[in-house]
């Protein structure tokens, strides 16, 4: 199963930044770009929302968001793409007097948050970590749907003897319990090796129980 892997490679490293201070944003800009990242900028939350609405999923990248914000605060940006169900991670920047708000975040499933004054290296190697975890998840996402495929290939009757080679039943046991010949077993047995990319038994078992 290698499409997972090449997915991970091709990973986007993309950040959408969003602080409604233009010399912020420029700073943090130049940062991160300084570092290979694809900065996608935005000086509002409805801003970054349209841009997020606009990009096909699933979406790559992270979110670096300022939590003190007009007209849109940056946890009520957090709730809208919560809301569009985006598990990509997010990083808050907080004031000293936003904490209890950033930790409420982190309860919501906030990867992160930073207090200001940051340190730059720090800041952007946590934006590298986040970016990790996000090329993980759709790691773990590629190979979901990989796996789903593979099965929705298998005909009905191939499933069913999927099903008992991964319990461990010998083929003429399997030919008895379907009423057909040890012959015809091994044949769909071959094709579901085949078609689900495993060599063994125990290979299509692990394929199920993942």
């Amino acid at each position: 199963m290698s499409a997972a892997p090449a997915v991970l490679a091709a990973a986007a490293r993309i950040v959408y930044l969003l602080d409604d201070e233009a010399a912020v944003l420029d700073a943090l800009g130049f940062l991160l770009a300084s570092r290979g990242l694809d900065v996608r900028a935005h000086a509002s939350g409805p801003a970054l929302l349209a841009t997020v609405d606009a990009t096909p999923r699933p979406l790559s990248g992270v979110f670096l968001i300022d939590i003190r914000m007009a007209p849109m605060s940056g946890l009520r940006v957090f709730d809208e793409l919560v809301a569009r169900r985006l598990r990509n991670p997010v990083l808050f920047l907080s004031g000293h007097g936003d904490i209890p708000m950033a930790v409420d975040a982190l309860k919501k499933g906030a990867f992160d948050f930073l207090e200001k004054p940051y340190s730059d290296n720090a800041l952007a190697d946590r934006v590298e970590q986040a970016l990790a975890v996000d090329a993980a998840m759709h790691q773990t996402d590629a190979r979901a749907e990989e796996r789903h495929a593979r099965l929705a290939s298998l005909t009905e009757r191939e499933h069913e003897v999927m099903l008992r080679v991964a319990a461990g039943r010998l083929n003429k046991v399997i030919a008895d319990e379907l009423h057909v010949s040890v012959r015809t077993v091994e044949v769909h047995r071959a094709r579901v090796y085949a078609k689900l990319g495993v060599r063994s038994a125990a290979e299509v078992a692990t394929l199920l129980a993942g």
